[in-house]
């Protein structure tokens, strides 16, 4: 039962950094490769001021949210200035230097040592601990998350970037900045990137520098390519594939001495099958350029 609820609350976790990288791959068109850099920012934000300060969680959820979406805003000045490949060299460079700065700050963040003995959140003196506590409090921390995501995507603020992602010439001549809409975008999607960073660090009460690489923000981009994006069900369909299929392998009967590798070739044999029947993803309506 606790391996189902791990996998649940895993879920939760990145469903909400799915639906935040959606908001630039899918809705602005923007491919990003540094949504793994906010994730982990989020999670160290929240464990230092937890440890060192003795914040409460809900101190240093809005710290975190706060602290992500203004290095989004700085990070945004510079990189939008880019489109298409460059851009996406641009998220790759911010998310390396993340890394670095991660792993190699060792009086801030302990470096490769990481951060143990983070506090589990606590809200009006209750204190989340355990497999099903801990697994409501990210189903309802997600809930939180999705709803909010949804009245973004409903707004006028979601039809200005399609209108940009589809037509961006089209869309100034009605009088739509591109700077402004795409750096709000990125503002808005680094900040929610740091609410599953928070949970994942209260959850596992230790983070260190490898937990949010490049490859997790790969990860997280293969979510939306899988699921689809440019809506709300496509993240969803993504992050239930991608999470669980492996788990699903795990139970496949091979000789402990192959398995590890005939999961990862069947898992990518999957993923190409689906991606050659399924170019737009499960349930997607945008192709990522």
């Amino acid at each position: 039962m606790n391996y189902i609820l791990h996998i649940g609350a895993m879920l939760a976790i990145y469903g909400m950094l799915a639906c935040s990288a959606n908001l630039l791959i899918g809705f602005s068109g923007l491919l990003t490769m540094s949504q793994a850099a906010f994730y982990g920012l989020g999670a160290y934000v929240y464990a230092l001021l937890s440890l060192h300060f003795g914040l409460p969680f809900l101190v240093t959820l809005p710290c975190a949210i706060a602290f992500c979406a203004l290095v989004g805003w700085l990070f945004g000045i510079a990189a939008l200035r880019f489109r298409n490949e460059t851009f996406v060299l641009a998220t790759i460079g911010f998310q390396m230097i993340v890394y670095v700065i991660l792993y190699n700050w060792i009086s801030l963040t302990r470096g490769p040592y990481g951060i143990s003995g983070i506090p589990r959140p606590g809200i009006f003196g209750f204190t989340v601990d355990g497999s099903w506590q801990y697994f409501f409090f990210c189903a309802v921390i997600f809930l939180i998350v999705l709803l909010l995501v949804t009245l973004i995507c409903r707004s006028t603020f979601a039809l200005s970037l399609k209108s940009l992602r589809d037509n961006e010439a089209a869309a100034q001549t009605l009088g739509i900045s591109p700077r402004r809409q795409y750096t709000r975008a990125m503002v808005v999607s680094s900040a929610l990137a740091a609410i599953p960073g928070v949970c994942f660090a209260g959850y596992v009460t230790y983070i260190d520098p490898t937990s949010f690489t490049l490859t997790e923000s790969i990860f997280i981009a293969s979510i939306l390519l899988v699921g689809g994006s440019g809506n709300i069900r496509g993240p969803l369909c993504g992050v239930l594939f991608m999470l669980t299929l492996p788990e699903i392998l795990r139970f496949v009967g091979m000789p402990d001495t192959i398995a590890a590798n005939m999961r990862e070739i069947i898992y990518g044999i999957l993923l190409v099958v689906l991606m050659y029947f399924r170019p737009r993803g499960l349930a997607g309506e945008y192709a990522v350029k």
